[in-house]
């Protein structure tokens, strides 16, 4: 491959940005009298550029940057065609100008950067392009042209990472798809062999792991990111992406291990302090949940997500007023953030200001009009106010920005219902128990709209069912509260009180897994180590049933 064709395919999506180098204050800085001759070349110039002959073009560019050396277009166009001619080292100095005369035009960066790359001068090739992806953070061909470089210099984890971010800017391009999964299978390959020389290299662990999460493959990443943090327990890195996979499994034991783990490393750390607030948010520790907030807001007090996270901590509490305080904080920092709208209006709802509830939900929809649970929660707001009709018109939205809504459909169900229109409620309600048929709420109002309408056989049957779910329902909150208070007393350091609450919640739900997980950990800490692996299998041969349903 040529030095040329090797530019253009580096990128092949940042030549239509060129125009962006033309700017207005270029053509002011002429005199009146070289403007048509500049025009004339300049046109002259793109036409043979266009057509392929690269000769006249470059003559004609190299007319215009002599008549006017600032024009930063005409000196950028020059490289171009410099480049595609092969001639790297004549267009440095071209794609230099423009970067000093447009300092701000991080597309000029862009530019320069790749071209140093090709003339073997990488350093300084990644200066540049580090300076274009800030200056356009948000340009996706600004962290591909960066992550191809750092990867031909053998920085593969920026690489993957720069790489990864152009993905999620522009995920619609499928070539950037093909590149980060190139990089990470050479990575990955490399990784694989640096292991079965030494296996005990916590850092190649982590590398490992971080590429096995990218391809979704959670139980390997976490595989890894275990050994990552027994080999390298200074590891902070690992240990945090050890919590998050552990925290999505529903491990919640381990991953507020690991964010403990995390915070006495970094205590600074405010995300670490975020993450560990959300675990123990799962596991119903509110108030410690709350502490965690508040140290993650005392670090970084303008992070309007961690203000978020308070006031959904406060709203669990059914602090109302103290949940609303903390969502206007926020919006104070983020002042069009929609989830900060919808939960604040969550809030005045639950407060029964239901004024203040409406305006902030209507703002979230104003703001994000493809989010469903605004609509949803006016639907409610609206049917408990007995307006119906109206009511309807929204859950009806609802369903169609997700159609696979079940609450909805049976919400909707239920407000047709009232209504007296029982054929529409019936169909509702069978949508909603075809989406999710261990709804046991929409079986039994099914029920009472086929009681309605004279069929007493269906009728039967549907509260038969909807009774034996409930049943379950019932089995499930008792396991899952008499966890939650297990967990409480378990991080009091109550240990013999936390067995007595995890055994009772066995005893309600045998095939609830949180509690044998709990179960095994508090064992563990006891001292119990041939209980705690019991305990610990049962788990995890819950949780794989669970997955494989």
């Amino acid at each position: 491959m040529s030095v040329s064709s090797a530019f253009f395919r580096y990128c092949r999506v940042l030549l239509p940005f060129a125009c962006a180098l033309a700017l207005p204050s270029t053509l002011a800085a002429q005199t009146a009298a070289s403007v048509p001759s500049r025009q004339s070349h300049y046109q002259s110039g793109l036409a043979a550029w266009q057509s392929g002959d690269l000769k006249s073009a470059r003559a004609s560019f190299e007319a215009v940057v002599k008549l006017n050396p600032r024009d930063s277009d005409a000196q950028n166009a020059l490289a171009q065609v410099l480049l595609q001619q092969g001639e790297v080292a004549a267009a440095i100095p071209h794609f230099r100008t423009v970067t000093r005369l447009k300092p701000s035009l991080a597309i000029g960066h862009v530019y320069l950067g790749q071209a140093l790359s090709l003339s073997g001068d990488r350093e300084n090739a990644i200066t540049e392009l580090r300076t274009g992806v800030r200056l356009a953070p948000q340009q996706s061909e600004a962290h591909e042209a960066l992550a191809r470089v750092l990867s031909a210099h053998g920085d593969d984890q920026e690489a993957q990472s720069e790489m990864r971010r152009a993905v999620d800017l522009a995920p619609k391009h499928p070539e950037l798809h093909d590149a980060l999964g190139s990089l990470l299978a050479q990575q990955k390959e490399l990784l694989t062999q640096a292991l079965q020389v030494n296996p005990e290299d916590g850092r190649a662990h982590f590398y490992l792991g971080a590429i096995l999460e990218a391809e979704h493959d959670s139980a390997g990443a976490l595989r890894e990111y275990e050994a990552a943090s027994r080999l390298s327990p200074n590891l902070a890195v690992a240990r945090m992406r050890l919590g998050l996979l552990a925290q999505r499994a529903g491990d919640t034991a381990s991953a507020i291990a690991s964010f403990r783990a995390v915070i006495a490393m970094q205590p600074e750390d405010a995300e670490a302090h975020n993450n560990l607030g959300l675990a123990l948010l799962q596991t119903g520790d509110v108030d410690n949940a709350i502490q965690k907030f508040q140290q993650a807001l005392a670090l970084a007090p303008r992070d309007s997500s961690f203000r978020n996270n308070l006031g959904a901590a406060y709203l669990e509490k059914a602090d109302f007023d103290e949940a609303i305080r903390q969502y206007r904080e926020g919006l104070t920092i983020a002042p069009g953030n929609a989830e900060l709208h919808y939960n604040l209006g969550l809030a005045y709802k639950l407060k029964d200001d239901i004024p203040a509830a409406l305006e902030e939900l209507r703002k979230t929809i104003a703001l994000d009009p493809s989010l469903p649970d605004p609509h949803y929660t006016i639907g409610v707001t609206l049917w408990q106010s007995g307006k119906f009709e109206e009511s309807a018109k929204e859950l009806n939205e609802v369903i169609r920005l997700k159609p696979d809504y079940a609450e909805a459909y049976y919400t909707l169900g239920t407000v047709y219902k009232q209504a007296g229109d029982l054929p529409k409620a019936a169909s509702a309600l069978r949508k909603a128990i075809e989406l999710q048929p261990d709804f046991a709420g929409a079986h039994t109002t099914l029920a009472a709209v086929l009681s309605r309408q004279g069929d007493a056989q269906a009728a039967a049957a549907e509260r038969k069912l909807g009774a034996e779910l409930i049943q379950e329902k019932m089995t499930l909150q008792t396991a899952t509260f008499a966890t939650n208070s297990g967990t409480k007393l378990m991080n009091a350091g109550d240990l013999d009180g936390a067995i007595l609450q995890f055994e009772s919640a066995i005893k309600a739900d045998s095939s609830y897994a949180p509690a044998h997980q709990q179960l095994a950990t508090a064992l563990e800490r006891k001292g119990d180590r041939d209980r705690a692996t019991k305990e610990l299998e049962t788990f995890r041969r819950l949780q794989k049933k669970s997955s494989a349903h």
